[in-house]
């Protein structure tokens, strides 16, 4: 293990300048920071009595992401704008609370699996992306945007048609697409600070976004599995 933890330090240390490295250390502590405000939204939902997750957080998060987007870093405000996106992802966990519910009374283990599971792929694909050749993934970046639109197309057709072999086809694609932004979105955000950008508050908005989409997927996944399970059993 050591071995492999060092060869992956020489090859981070070589593919990417220092002034990356620092970039990216914010960014991360910046997507962890949101992970665990969005946990600490889920637990408010499922625990407490104090807010629950629906129609009104779903458009609370999503003000808050516009205000974040629309208040420019300008080296001064980033407390502030790390505050919008700390709420953003508080109510975007608690915005789970619903699925996060179903989950619970189907098999509680599901959602440390579904988080363990989503945290290995993460990490998986972001060392992938940080130490390919530079910009070798970003070329996916029309198709990534194709997918996701026919995605949505597909979405809204199987509102009228309520196909399950559609809807299954839609989770499956769904998990693969947001493993591929997670390689685009990491080289996307090396590349930005290569060129000046040093927003990793706004960048971290992305990886967030990739991290609870995979989560999200999985939970549904491993559910719908233990379901099945549960009623071949009976």
């Amino acid at each position: 293990m050591a071995p492999t933890v060092q060869s992956f330090m020489r090859s981070f240390n070589n593919n990417l300048e220092e002034p990356v490295r620092q970039h990216l250390r914010n960014v991360y502590a910046c997507l962890t920071m949101s992970t665990v405000a969005a946990a600490a939204g889920a637990y408010v939902h499922m625990f407490t009595q104090w807010m629950s997750g629906g129609l009104l957080t779903l458009l609370g998060s999503t003000a808050l992401l516009i205000v974040l987007m629309a208040t420019p870093d300008n080296g001064k405000n980033r407390q502030l704008r790390l505050s919008y996106l700390l709420g953003f992802a508080f109510l975007s966990g608690m915005g789970m609370g619903p699925l996060l519910d179903m989950v619970v009374r189907v098999n509680p283990s599901i959602i440390v699996t579904a988080l363990l599971g989503t945290s290995v792929v993460f990490v998986s694909f972001s060392m992938c992306s940080m130490l390919a050749e530079r910009g070798a993934w970003l070329y996916m970046g029309s198709t990534l945007m194709s997918l996701l639109s026919s995605m949505l197309a597909m979405a809204m057709l199987n509102i009228f048609f309520r196909s399950y072999l559609l809807y299954q086809a839609h989770l499956y694609l769904g998990l693969l697409l947001m493993c591929g932004f997670v390689l685009y979105d990491t080289q996307l955000i090396i590349e930005k600070r290569r060129n000046g950008d040093k927003d990793f508050v706004a960048h971290s908005v992305d990886l967030f976004i990739d991290f609870i989409g995979i989560f999200r997927r999985l939970v549904i996944i491993l559910t719908e599995k233990e379901q099945q399970r549960k009623n071949r059993k009976d």
